[in-house]
């Protein structure tokens, strides 16, 4: 089983400030460490740099190097893989979506169509924006989050 995370899990996971902080660091040392693989797609991980370097996102946001490396550790271990686009990413965009795709919807259609083109279906996200996309099947890794008033 093949499985991709969103960048909000990324971002949570290194944000230790985030109530979200370790349900998502637990997700993602469990997830990269296989045996299966975690595909972490390039828009994903150039997301989680704009963001967790970002003053006007993050109370505290890390400084460039650390953002990098935290990266580069998840792109040795063995189990992640970070696939681009094949010759048919632009028809496929197109039909997941992306003639209608607007705003942010269009990083979205671009993530769920290089999902599609690996044969990869589970994307763990809090974005509910990913649901629109039949073909995936999104998991809320912090939907039963004691941080959030679950049982």
């Amino acid at each position: 089983m093949s499985v991709s995370v969103d960048a909000n899990v990324l971002i949570y996971a290194a944000n230790v400030r985030d109530p979200m902080h370790g349900t998502a660091r637990t997700l993602v040392e469990r997830l990269s460490g296989g045996p299966d693989l975690l595909y972490l797609f390039w828009p994903t991980i150039m997301a989680y740099l704009r963001v967790t370097t970002n003053p006007r996102a993050l109370q505290e946001p890390l400084p460039s190097n650390q953002a990098i490396e935290n990266i580069e550790g998840l792109l040795r271990l063995p189990h992640v893989v970070t696939p681009s686009e094949g010759k048919a990413f632009w028809s496929t965009y197109l039909a997941s979506g992306g003639r209608l795709a607007r705003g942010n919807m269009v990083p979205d259609t671009q993530l769920a169509t290089l999902m599609r083109e690996n044969g990869v279906r589970i994307l763990y996200s809090r974005d509910r924006d990913f649901r629109r996309f039949d073909f995936l099947d999104v998991r809320d890794p912090f939907r039963h989050s004691v941080h959030e008033g679950a049982p």
